[in-house]
């Protein structure tokens, strides 16, 4: 039969992969070239395209051979590896198996991309001070994407599964390619010109390095950091990061954690108002119950059984204490009135004028005692002073000359006390009582005196 020649697509697959395996130049190949399309799996797995100017290859480096790579491996990142060629059956396309990578240098975007991100964030972009906070229940939110994408469809349909009262409104731009990044600087601006947002969603599904370069521009971080709306960035997956992430007022790992982060959980917020309702409630009865216990007490009271009873007992106890307080009304009205005539005694006691009359008495007495203390003084005094006149004229040289003595002096006015301080011929004066005689000395007579 004609058929029989016909073979399956896995029968071609699997004798290509034969003469593949079989080919030991493929078994060990060392290629050079630039990671692009990078993911790590959860199990481990690395998953990436290496790339030349001209051709590229689909690439596998499984856990245990990346277990002790030194270094992440990056988009953009030009990368020496070691490994064999094989065929993955089931997409029937030829792959590169990684058993070692080393780096070999960082490609051109890659370079551009650390070269702008360390420019926009010693400007500050990237401060978290700058950051505008994400309204928690927004009214409308813009989303500028593809509107042929994949993630307008994820955002939207998260957007009305979690907030469906949100208004929606997409902007559609080029997420890749040569004026990609024009068209979202142009969004971003109407979105702030007509101020109708309370968010804007910024981004696209995942991609090679390239297909998300427009989000690297920095037209593009710039606009998203002068927007006066706040920015969420989604762009990519989870591993993918771009300058707008950096530069947007919140980071989304891909376009539903985009649509997540900007609404709240329609669910959450309905369990949030039930749990309310159910501490108002279970309030309200406490409440309720507390004045019904409360009502039920005052029903139950004394007071309320037996009205006439409780206002008779009142009247009395009201006379008593009126008894009370008039009793000690008067007490203290008395004993008020007794210390104001104490205290007037004591005012007339210590009255001004009886002071004043008896300093006036202590006044005369201690002038008294002055005066007869002066007077004692001055007779004391006198008598002393009379005393010394009496002395002194016992010793008054003129009285004893009144009595025939005289009193030599030498032409200096020294008195001569003996003949040894004069010479024959010297001139002195004496002094007598009555005058001075001015005398010449014409002879000495020297007496011994032997006392």
């Amino acid at each position: 039969m004609m058929e029989d020649r016909y073979l399956t697509v896995t029968a071609l697959t699997k004798y290509i992969k034969r003469k593949i395996e079989m080919d030991s130049h493929l078994k060990q190949v060392w290629l050079k070239g630039e990671i692009s399309n990078f993911k790590r799996h959860s199990r481990g797995h690395m998953y990436f395209t290496l790339k030349d100017d001209l051709s590229r290859i689909q690439a596998v480096m499984f856990a245990g051979s990346n277990r002790h790579l030194k270094f992440s491996p990056k988009d953009g990142m030009n990368v020496l590896v070691r490994g064999e060629v094989g065929v993955y059956e089931p997409h029937g396309q030829y792959q590169l198996y990684v058993h070692d990578m080393q780096p070999g240098g960082v490609g051109a975007l890659y370079l551009a991309f650390e070269e702008l991100k360390k420019k926009l964030e010693k400007e500050g972009l990237f401060a978290a001070d700058r950051k505008k906070p994400i309204p928690r229940f927004p009214e409308h939110i813009g989303i500028i994407t593809s509107p042929t994408g994949a993630a307008i469809r994820d955002i939207w349909t998260t957007l009305n599964r979690r907030y469906p009262i949100v208004k929606k409104t997409l902007i559609p731009v080029l997420v890749q390619g040569e004026h990609a990044a024009k068209s979202i600087v142009d969004a971003i601006e109407r979105a702030n010109e007509h101020n109708l947002f309370d968010v804007l969603i910024v981004g696209r599904g995942g991609g090679s390095i390239e297909e998300l370069w427009c989000f690297n521009e920095e037209m593009v971080a710039r606009a998203i950091a002068r927007s006066r709306i706040p920015v969420i960035s989604a762009v990519g997956h989870e591993t993918d990061y771009t300058i707008s992430d950096f530069v947007a007022d919140l980071r989304a790992p891909t376009p539903t954690g985009a649509a997540e982060l900007a609404v709240p959980d329609r669910q959450e917020i309905l369990k949030r108002i039930q749990y309310l309702k159910n501490r108002l409630d279970r309030s309200l009865h406490v409440s309720i119950q507390s004045k019904k216990d409360y009502l039920s007490s005052l029903k139950q009271s004394y007071a309320f059984r037996y009205p006439e009873v409780l206002m008779r007992q009142k009247e009395q106890e009201l006379d008593r204490h009126y008894d009370k307080l008039m009793k000690e009304w008067n007490n203290y009205f008395s004993r008020k009135v007794e210390l104001h005539n104490s205290l007037g005694k004591r005012l007339q006691t210590m009255h001004p004028d009886r002071k004043i009359a008896e300093t006036e008495n202590i006044l005369h007495a201690l002038i008294s005692r002055y005066n007869r203390a002066m007077r004692n003084q001055l007779t004391y005094k006198k008598k002393s002073f009379q005393n010394q006149i009496d002395k002194l004229s016992l010793l008054n040289p003129l009285d004893i000359m009144k009595r025939g003595y005289a009193i030599p002096f030498n032409k200096e006015g020294h008195i001569v006390r003996t003949v040894k301080q004069i010479q024959p011929g010297d001139k002195i004066d004496v002094k007598l009582a009555d005058g001075t005689l001015d005398c010449q000395v014409w002879g000495l007579e020297e007496e011994d005196n032997h006392e």
